[in-house]
């Protein structure tokens, strides 16, 4: 047995799958299970910027390989396929030379959307999520092309090789001014609305619901990396809005924004799977695999909408809504032999709390301290509660696959 090169291709196999977003957990599980299969006892360690992979062979010769990651992409399908891969290393043990080749073929499988479908990703997440949050038609519409200033930005921005956080700014900025000057001319009913419902797209959902599961497994360097990143997000989205709102300030008197519209809830239910879907083809989930997921997310808001009628309590009804979207992706992860991720990251967004990062921000820049401290406490307590209805589900399911393996033995 070649050991460097076993270690070597388990180590690639594991930056390929942080590379795609794949949860810290899942990325060191793979690894020491494929390590395990061929009989090597591993160490392994990983955060969202560093990959240690440690084993000592028979004759106790200790062999070390560090990967370094970089920016993170969103591919969930490509998590998919390495955790398939993955899987069958395990089960069938190929030489190392087999393993390599389908390394090699599953990265020639990878596919991606092209530019127009991704294009209509961020207008259909902008569209439905303007719905959901209470915008007019006309809002929701001119949401979705608001949507598409942010892939022209943010490609623009990719291309100079920009810092997420300057990326952010820069997208938040420009979404948010034409927004502000649509309601000034009275083309917009509602410029809050327009601008949440592209906001969205900048909504760092994977981040944090990463975050919320590393921490579950007991990884809280990589969860707390990763809560880290998702603050200083939530703060460049705050910095570009901001700048945008006193830019209009200043050229134009500001519009008193409308009260958000109150829909029925299939046409919210609708406005939900719009947005889902336009989020699975950001998130590059192909197949049967997107409706599903947004399918989740339908369910997770109408689970939301139901208790927050029956409690009045909108804590309470996040709070379940997090346990039916979590519990949805559990089932579905098992039915179909997928991570869990592909379908907790889509059907958790109609919860995240992007209306609530939005308010927060706007009453700071407004002065008004004692409404921004009341909503920034409300806007963590939700998301301090979607952890907790996460966390219970996933500790759940994990201590009766447990339970399960202990019975069968």
């Amino acid at each position: 047995m070649d050991y460097n090169k076993l270690l070597d291709l388990a180590a690639d196999i594991g930056y390929r799958l942080t590379m795609c977003g794949a949860e810290t957990f899942r990325v060191e599980e793979s690894i020491n299970r494929i390590l395990d299969s061929y009989g090597i006892q591993s160490e392994v360690f990983a955060i969202p910027n560093c990959l240690h992979v440690s084993i000592e062979t028979p004759d106790g010769t200790p062999i070390t390989r560090m990967r370094r990651i970089g920016i993170h992409g969103n591919d969930l399908d490509a998590v998919e396929k390495y955790n398939t891969m993955c899987r069958t290393i395990c089960r069938k043990k190929p030489d190392l030379d087999t393993m390599r080749q389908w390394l090699v073929a599953t990265d020639e499988a990878r596919v991606y959307y092209s530019n127009r479908s991704v294009m209509l990703g961020h207008f259909l997440g902008s569209f439905g999520f303007s719905i959901v949050f209470g915008g007019s038609p006309t809002d929701a519409l001119l949401s979705g092309l608001c949507g598409l200033i942010v892939y022209f930005v943010n490609s623009f921005m990719s291309g100079l090789r920009a810092n997420s956080f300057f990326s952010t700014i820069a997208c938040a900025f420009f979404l948010a001014l034409p927004a502000y000057a649509l309601s000034v001319f009275d083309i917009a009913d509602n410029a809050d609305m327009v601008i949440i419902g592209a906001l969205m797209l900048l909504v760092p959902g994977l981040l944090f619901t990463n975050a919320m599961r590393d921490i579950i497994f007991g990884d809280i360097n990589s969860g707390v990396n990763r809560i880290v990143q998702v603050f200083l997000t939530a703060a460049a989205i705050a910095l570009g809005t901001a700048v945008a709102w006193n830019c209009s300030a200043f050229i134009w008197q500001m519009p008193i924004s409308a009260a958000p519209i109150s829909y029925s809830l299939v046409f919210e239910s609708i406005g939900c799977l719009l947005g889902c879907i336009g989020f699975a083809i950001i998130f590059n989930i192909h197949g049967p695999g997107g409706l599903l997921c947004a399918a989740g997310g339908i369910l997770a808001w109408v689970t939301y909408c139901l208790v927050l009628d029956f409690t009045g309590d909108d804590i309470m009804a996040y709070f379940w809504g997090a346990v039916i979207s979590a519990a949805y992706s559990e089932v579905m992860a098992r039915i179909r032999k997928y991570p869990a991720i592909s379908y907790l990251v889509v059907s958790i967004f109609p919860l995240i709390p992007g209306a609530g990062v939005y308010y927060t921000m706007t009453h700071a820049v407004r002065g008004d301290m004692a409404a921004f401290a009341d909503q920034g406490v409300h806007t963590i307590a939700i998301a301090a509660i979607m952890a907790v209805g996460i966390l219970l589900v996933s500790t759940s399911v994990r201590m009766w696959g447990v339970w399960k393996s202990k019975r069968r033995t």
